[in-house]
């Protein structure tokens, strides 16, 4: 491909809403432009990177026994209704009526549709198992569109869903895209770790999420180097510490003017934040009730284990105002456990605790040597965010913290939609059994934007070279010079007889201006036509190392190709 026919729309600055590195450099290399909040078009350099990770990722499914299709992005309500999330899903679920008044949506995720086509077209076992994936933009109504490609409210996923006759062929399938997913990712070049999650909104007993590491990701992880267990904070659990065995002591009623917070209290009493209970009221607007979590002070709410407890959504829980509280019989700042009068839910934690401060639910006072038990009951479940420092649940040692991208995640949904949709199979005995079902889900966009985040530096893009947009391109430093226009086509007729992706530069523009946008738009080889033109030597210089070396035109074009063969 020339340059001077190509759409080449670096920036020198990004837009003040980019404010993250992979961001940047997305919208400066041309990669993307922004239409709206969180929908972004995807320019041509873009674009090819995009297709490339596609077909990793179709390569990898397909080889797995997956089969692809490709469904509408627009669902009807009546199947979301069948599967009861329609009212639960959330504000995300982007709703409207068509010219009839039938309702509708923007699917955000495809479990219905895939359950409801299951349903039509499979009757018998002999058809099972079976796995089937789409690539395919979905829709989300993200309340605070962020970070470009990371969370927008228009993005393309990798979707599938597994169908088994029963439990151990959903493990078998499950495994299987553990295994596929693992293989995608390394393909990718990604330093990714998989982690235990939360199941959220898509239901089931079991999932991992696929983490790209990096310091920017909105997901928490905390990890064991001695026996390799991994968990998103959201699902990660603790091996609790012994019970405290001190002698129970008779509660007090102290004033503690102005000592709101942990630190305040904690200092105010000379004890240490360890040995104080935080209890934090929470409206759940789906149920229309507060409800009170209590954790150790030193620690924070897991707000998604608190939405589990609940036996609620996460998108209709937030803090309690302070007049909701006072109408609660408490006072904000000065909450605690006892006789308040709402559905209290206590982290195990709590329990092993003795003479402990508690807030007073009236202002300025706390009470001392409160426990549980005796003086606070309610509901016991884990509730607690896992941190650095905190036991391996698996083998006891202290567990390391880090943050990701997640990129991907898997769920084992079981027959959560099949037994509510009716998605059954008829057995060896004639009997009507639900399907035992998985879903396996890859963030595409996010996945892209994933490797710029990863692969940069302070000149712009390190695309691998198997997502590169182009492999090499050819930069003659005066395209008007006889010898180096020569030079440059017939090493670009070269690569191109070989099968390389190239670009020639054949813009009238200054040698720095040409480098600099190569350099940030991240082609992993660019092959420099200069003096030594006439003697065909060229100067050779690597992306990733930013190494430069003459080499004649025909070990250049060796080099490359060799690269490129050994592709994985």
């Amino acid at each position: 491909m020339r340059a001077s026919k190509m759409l080449i729309s670096t920036l020198k600055e990004a837009p003040n809403e980019a404010k993250i590195d992979s961001h940047v450099l997305l919208l400066r290399a041309g990669m993307i432009k922004n239409l709206v909040a969180g929908v972004y078009n995807y320019l041509p350099f873009g674009l090819r990177v995009l297709n490339k990770i596609e077909k990793i990722i179709r390569e990898e499914m397909d080889d797995s026994g997956a089969i692809e299709i490709l469904c509408s992005a627009l669902q009807p309500k009546e199947l979301w209704e069948e599967s009861g999330r329609w009212s639960k899903y959330g504000p995300e679920l982007m709703r409207f009526s068509d010219r009839h008044e039938r309702e509708f949506c923007l699917g955000p995720t495809h479990e219905e549709v895939f359950t409801s086509m299951a349903r039509d077209l499979i009757k018998s076992s002999k058809t099972l198992p079976i796995n089937m994936y789409q690539i395919q933009t979905k829709y989300r109504d993200e309340v605070r569109p962020r970070f470009g490609l990371m969370r927008g409210r228009e993005f393309i996923m990798k979707d599938a869903y597994s169908f088994d006759k029963d439990e151990a062929g959903l493990e078998v399938s499950y495994q299987n895209m553990y295994e596929t997913y693992t293989k995608i990712f390394t393909r990718l070049g990604l330093h990714f770790q998989a982690v235990l999650a939360d199941t959220g909104n898509i239901g089931g007993n079991g999932s991992h999420q696929f983490m790209a590491l990096s310091d920017i990701g909105e997901s928490e992880i905390v990890y064991c180097d001695a026996c390799g267990y991994a968990a998103d904070v959201e699902k990660a659990t603790i091996r609790l510490g012994d019970a405290d065995n001190a002698a129970i002591k008779e509660m007090e009623l102290v004033n503690t003017p102005q000592a709101k917070t942990i630190e305040e209290i904690s200092n105010f009493l000379g004890v240490d934040p360890k040995c104080t209970i935080k209890t934090i009221i929470y409206h759940d607007y789906q149920n229309e009730r507060l409800v009170a979590a209590v954790v150790r002070g030193d620690r924070e709410v897991n707000e998604i284990k608190l939405v589990n407890a609940i036996d609620g959504n996460e998108n209709y829980l937030e803090l309690a105002t302070d007049k909701e509280i006072y109408d609660l019989g408490s006072i904000h700042g000065f909450c605690g456990p006892k006789d308040l009068k709402c559905d209290i839910f206590i982290d195990e934690e709590v329990t092993l605790m003795k003479n402990a401060v508690i807030g007073a639910n009236q202002k300025d006072y706390h009470y001392v040597n409160a426990n549980f038990g005796r003086d606070f009951t309610g509901t016991v479940c884990d509730l607690k965010k896992a941190t650095a420092g905190d036991l391996c649940p698996c083998c006891g040692m202290p567990m390391k913290q880090n943050r990701g991208i997640e990129v991907g995640q898997i769920f084992k949904l079981q027959t959560k939609y099949s037994e509510a949709m009716k998605c059954v199979y008829v057995d060896e005995q004639g009997k009507n059994v639900p399907m035992v079902m998985g879903c396996y889900g890859i963030g595409v966009t996010r996945t892209l934007q994933s490797i710029v985040e990863q692969y940069h530096d302070e000149f712009g893009i390190k695309w691998p070279l198997n997502v590169a947009p182009y492999h090499a391109v050819i930069v003659p430093i005066n395209y008007n010079d006889e010898a180096q226009q020569a030079l440059a086509h017939e090493l670009y007729a070269k690569l191109k007889s070989e099968g390389i992706e190239v670009v020639l530069d054949d813009r009238n523009a200054k040698p720095g201006f040409k480098f600099k946008d190569w350099e940030l738009i991240g082609l992993p080889f660019m092959v420099v036509c200069g003096k030594l033109a006439s003697e065909g030597i060229v100067e050779f210089k690597d992306r990733h190392t930013m190494e430069k070396v003459e080499l004649s035109m025909n070990d250049a074009v060796a080099k490359i190709v060799e690269a490129v063969k050994n592709i994985k």
